[in-house]
């Protein structure tokens, strides 16, 4: 079961935007090896804007992801790859369908 999740923005700096694909597929591998962390998407919106969607059994899992070798990574190569800071934001899931 997840209850919380995070929803986070990311705007690649122009030229930037094939760096922050790349970033984002290698993270994948860190995502898999944390066990709190049920469902983990990364997302291309347009050109220059990506997502990152991730979902937790509860708080706990969450506080764990945001301290964890992703969010390190992410907040190290923000000023070189983004155009802005990472939006995150902390969301509450009302429903949801996971794989079984």
């Amino acid at each position: 079961m997840v209850n919380v999740a995070l929803l986070v923005r990311l705007v690649a700096k122009p030229g930037k935007e094939e760096e922050v694909a790349a970033f984002l597929s290698s993270a994948l591998p860190l995502a898999e090896a944390e066990p709190a962390t049920t469902a983990w998407f990364a997302l291309r919106i347009s050109k220059s804007e990506f997502g990152i969607f991730d979902a937790f059994p509860n708080d706990a899992g969450r506080k764990a992801h945001l301290n964890g070798p992703i969010a390190a990574a992410l907040m190290a190569k923000a000023g070189e790859l983004l155009s802005e800071p990472p939006k995150i934001e902390m969301v509450d899931l009302l429903a949801s369908k996971l794989p079984k």
